[in-house]
């Protein structure tokens, strides 16, 4: 398991300016100018304002407010579940730039618990490695005979892997990895969800309230559930005033919303159960 890929989370940077978030939720409410609620503006009083504000459910003014993180670990699966939250900013690894030779991958934990479902599980990461190099390489086969066919003397062309390489790197390296490009742009669609990935995400603070209500809830898958609650713990730390009530639905509300779906699993999370879940999964 050479190969398995380790959840990180870090926060890259913040702009939790509370004070901003002071003056636009004060304003929505104020005949004054700015410039005068600035003036107006009671430091040790902005903490406790923005928390009335979430309390009272205005969002809007922390909307001015963002968070950046850096998340490595995480598999294809779970950033096609992220990338779903649209008020978002994201930079993601490509596959069609960056050549996958040894590729890392996420083992769901329940497979991982599974000595059978595992050995399938890793048995077929080794076979798709194969098959991506295999694919890319008869693909840059193809491609360099074709293009050296058009440029060079059919008679002195070797239908040789190792000498196509060499003669086109030789000659037209910008050509080669112009190809090569190609060929691996093809080749990645054989990888699997398990395929880890790195993904540089931004959210404002009203977007990420949202995100922790959806990924935090026990019906969220666990792998985008982990990686919520390591997003939580780090901006909790960052920006208590705004984070302070953030998490699942039901954390904020005392009562589970989706009742109704019978989920044997699902209950009303208490302040220490969260801690504690944070805590396990980071």
């Amino acid at each position: 398991m050479e190969n398995k890929a380790t959840l990180r989370v870090e926060l890259l940077s913040s702009t939790k300016d509370l004070d901003i978030i002071a003056y636009a939720g004060k304003l929505c409410y104020s005949k004054t100018t700015i410039s005068d609620l600035k003036k107006k503006l009671v430091q040790s009083e902005i903490d406790l304002f923005v928390e009335k504000l979430t309390d009272l459910g205005h969002l809007s003014p922390l909307e001015h407010v963002s968070f950046t993180f850096g998340i490595e670990g995480i598999s294809r699966a779970a950033t096609h579940q992220l990338v779903r939250h649209r008020i978002a900013s994201y930079s993601q690894q490509s596959q069609r730039y960056v050549k996958q030779d040894q590729f890392n991958y996420v083992i769901p934990s329940d497979v991982l618990k599974n000595e059978k479902a595992l050995e399938v599980f890793l048995t077929q990461m080794k076979q798709i490695q194969r098959s991506y190099k295999e694919i890319t390489t008869n693909l840059m086969d193809g491609y360099i005979y074709d293009y050296l066919t058009k440029t060079l003397d059919t008679k002195d062309i070797i239908n040789e892997s190792k000498y196509l390489h060499k003669t086109l790197k030789e000659m037209n390296k910008r050509k080669y990895n112009e190809l090569e490009k190609v060929a691996i742009e093809n080749a990645r669609y054989v990888f699997p969800n398990a395929c880890e990935t790195k993904i540089i995400v931004t959210m404002n603070a009203r977007a990420l309230l949202n995100f922790f209500n959806e990924r935090c809830c026990v019906r969220a898958q666990k792998e985008i559930r982990e990686v919520a609650y390591k997003m939580l713990m780090l901006v909790k730390k960052e920006a208590p005033a705004i984070f302070k009530k953030a998490g699942p639905k039901c954390f904020g509300l005392g009562y589970c919303p989706e009742n109704d779906m019978k989920d044997s699993e699902c209950h009303k999370i208490t302040h220490k159960q969260l801690l504690d879940l944070i805590k396990t999964n980071v």
